[in-house]
């Protein structure tokens, strides 16, 4: 069972020629509303890789709330664990130009809300897997992961959006979490918070430094250049599967839903690492954090495509 303890939020799109620079208006035809945050991204993402999932967090009284309650259910997620806040429904306003970078803005709205009460004891299963980002309040993420490693949970953090490093940060992390998920921008935060400095050394030397100042088990992805992620005693490499990226949204997302979906149906390491890169590769190739999340059967047939899994020397 795969618990996602997180944010939910309605995402507004906005296909534009260009990113805007501070102070510029850039005009675009149209826009799209499309179900995301990230909560709501890695459990679909999830759940369409085979996971069966459950999704704790809160939607707003409202018709946007009403929608993404609708979208879990389409998914084969139940809606059931979902709260009601007082506060909207969580937004994001998403550019994406047209080499597929996107800048996005997000009012949090009803994911301030999300306590880690929300989640009760009975779903925390010992070698389940209980999943958290960092788009809702950082003290309820820490709570309800200690809550679930007691438990006998694998527990997982995609730490995005990065927070400001601190030594309160370092010490939650090596409290609370087995499995942490890092883009290169999150790693090189994390590395100075511990008082390294990530300009000087390369990313296999930074992964497994986290892994080892952390106590985890750090996955670092590397965008257009694959992923790295050491458990302390092996080091892996993973290529990308050649794509035609159209937007890069959601793209993370899709990687740390199907590593987990992997990871909870038993695959060892390197083959769920592989198993995620062939659907977040998969996921830049259509518009939305979702709409373009690939289904299992899809991710089966383009993993062939796939370079092997490299072991490295650790660092």
């Amino acid at each position: 069972m795969i618990v996602v303890f997180g944010s939910l939020n309605m995402d507004l799109v906005m296909a534009v020629p260009a990113l805007p620079r501070p102070g510029e208006t850039v005009l675009c035809p149209s826009y799209r509303v499309l179900p995301g945050g990230k909560g709501n991204n890695q459990a679909v993402a999830a759940a369409r890789a085979g996971g069966a999932v459950r999704l704790f967090g809160r939607v707003g009284p409202d018709g946007f709330g009403e929608a993404l309650r609708g979208n879990l259910v389409a998914n084969g997620i139940a809606d059931g664990d979902l709260r009601t806040a007082e506060a909207p429904t969580g937004c994001a306003a998403i550019t994406v130009d047209p080499h597929g970078e996107n800048a996005i803005a997000v009012a949090s709205g009803a994911n301030l809300e999300v306590r880690a009460t929300d989640v009760p004891d009975t779903v925390l299963i010992p070698g389940g897997h209980l999943v958290t980002q960092m788009e809702v309040p950082a003290e309820e993420n820490w709570a309800v992961l200690r809550r679930a490693k007691a438990a006998g949970m694998h527990t997982v953090l995609n730490l995005a959006p990065a927070p400001i490093p601190t030594p309160a940060l370092t010490a939650a992390l090596r409290e609370t979490v087995d499995i942490l998920v890092v883009n290169e921008l999150e790693a090189a935060a994390l590395a100075c918070g511990l008082d390294e400095d990530p300009a000087s050394v390369d990313a296999a030397t930074l992964c497994c430094r986290l892994t080892d100042a952390l106590r985890v088990v750090c996955v670092m992805t590397l965008g257009g250049r694959g992923v790295l992620a050491c458990d302390g005693d092996r080091l892996w490499s993973v290529g990308t599967l050649p794509v035609t990226v159209v937007d890069t949204t959601g793209a993370g997302d899709t990687f740390t839903g199907a590593l987990v979906a992997a990871l909870d149906a038993g695959e060892p390491l390197p083959l769920a690492l592989s198993w995620a890169a062939t659907a977040a590769a998969l996921a830049c190739c259509g518009h939305g954090a979702q709409d373009s999340m690939p289904h299992a059967s899809q991710i089966r047939t383009f993993q062939a495509n796939m370079p092997p899994v490299s072991k490295l020397p650790v660092e």
